[in-house]
Order: structure tokens, then sequence, then C-alpha cells
């Protein structure tokens, strides 16, 4: 009885934030082992179409003003910040059935917060996984940035998954 209890309070889906740490652990480990045994833009052939190729990203996504002089750094992690608090207080409110939307908001949490990490202490982003087909390669990213995108792709989904508000539009 207790459990449905604390199941339909509010704030009962920050259990889920052992979920972002999760990502947070796996993704730093993997940028640590990546910069300790890769050579910086160095592709180290995997699959025939994935290498492992260490580099450094001062921007956003595709590299996203990476050619600024210095002030996005600043920006992306303020910006990251402002965002996990959001997200935060977004997963506090949810209720007992949104445990996909809880999910997702983790995911994004821990790979912003993985990628914050970056920011701060090393003043770029690591990627190091490496997608490519003959002449056009995807930018390399990393497993924050993986997770991420499936946070994202989980919350459209969930788009689709729930009957709309209101009725008619």
């Amino acid at each position: 009885m207790e459990s449905l209890v604390t199941e339909g309070r509010a704030g009962s889906k920050l259990k889920w934030l052992w979920l972002a740490a999760l990502v947070i652990a796996i993704d730093l480990g993997s940028k640590a082992l990546a910069s300790a045994l890769l050579t910086y833009a160095d592709p180290l052939p995997v699959l025939p179409m994935f290498n492992l190729t260490l580099l450094h990203n001062t921007g956003a996504a595709f590299s996203f003003l990476a050619d600024g002089s210095g002030w996005q750094r600043w920006f992306f992690v303020i910006l990251a910040l402002v965002v996990s608090v959001v997200l935060v207080g977004w997963l506090r409110k949810l209720k007992a059935g949104e445990t996909w939307t809880a999910i997702a908001i983790v995911l994004i949490l821990g790979g912003a917060l993985g990628n914050v990490y970056d920011r701060v202490v090393h003043g770029y982003v690591v990627d190091f996984l490496h997608f490519y087909w003959r002449n056009w390669h995807f930018p390399a990213f990393n497993l924050a940035d993986t997770a991420i995108t499936i946070g994202a792709a989980m919350m459209i989904l969930d788009l689709f998954r729930k009957p709309a508000d209101g009725g008619d539009a």
C-alpha cells in the first residue's frame, strides 16, 4: 500500500535520477578511455562504416559555434545547467503513469551534465564515435549525445502515444 501512495506523490519520479547518474558515469568513463587510448584526429577503424576518432568540440551539436572566440564554452555550460534545473523540476511534477517521460528526461539530463563536465574541465566536449558512408561523414559524437538523442526521440514518440488533451482542435 505504501508503494502505491509513494508512486502517486509528486516527485516520485525523482527515483529515476540514478539513470542520469549512470549515463554520466558511462559517458565520462568512455570519454576517458577514448582520450587515453586514441590519438587525436587519427581514425581507428572498427567496422566498414564506423571509426573511433578522438575529436574535441568547442561548439554544440554538429560543431555549431565551434569557431567562436571562447564565449560559447560558458554560454553552453549555463544553458545546459538552466535546462537541467528545468528538467529536474519537470521530473518532480510527473505523475505515477509517466515513467516513459521520466526516463526520457533523465537520459537528456545525464547527457547534458556529462557534456557540461567536459566543457567546465576541458573547455571542449570529447567526441569519438564517428560514422560515415563513402565520402559522407556524420559529425563525431559521444555517449552523452546518444543519451540526449534517445531521450528526445522518446519525447517525440510520446507525442504520438498519448491522446490529445481537449478533444477536437
